[in-house]
């Protein structure tokens, strides 16, 4: 253990303390947090361990929620774009079809059109 004159001396050497100063040295005692004795002190430390891992927990959580998150939006996203491309392959399938019809049908008409005629040109004549 340290003298007390010891201390001072080496107080004065580094300059912190003075001839004109007293000579009274006091020992003051460690400062615990949060707790009055060593072993409150740990418990403290302990629970704010404690704290700190459950926040990184947390952490970790959210960010997995995120990520899981944005991956469904991606695959929504996607499935909206591939059901709108099967819907617009099917309208213009649909179109095509009609399409078709109608000039099917339009050629239909005018050529039974022309047997009508001339089905009535021949009645005529006679």
């Amino acid at each position: 253990m340290t003298s007390f004159g010891a201390v001072a001396a080496n107080l004065r050497n580094k300059g912190l303390v003075t001839r004109a100063t007293p000579r009274v040295l006091a020992c003051v005692p460690t400062r615990l947090i949060h707790g009055s004795t060593r072993k409150e002190a740990s418990v403290c430390d302990k629970a704010t361990e404690a704290q700190q891992k459950v926040a990184k927990k947390a952490d970790e959580g959210a960010q997995t929620i995120s990520d899981a998150a944005g991956s469904l939006k991606d695959k929504a996203k996607n499935t909206a774009e591939e059901a709108w491309n099967k819907v617009k392959d099917t309208t213009e399938k649909i179109k095509d079809t009609v399409t078709e019809k109608t000039e099917e049908t339009k050629e239909s008409i005018k050529a039974k059109a022309k047997t009508v005629e001339q089905s009535m040109n021949t009645k005529n004549l006679k």
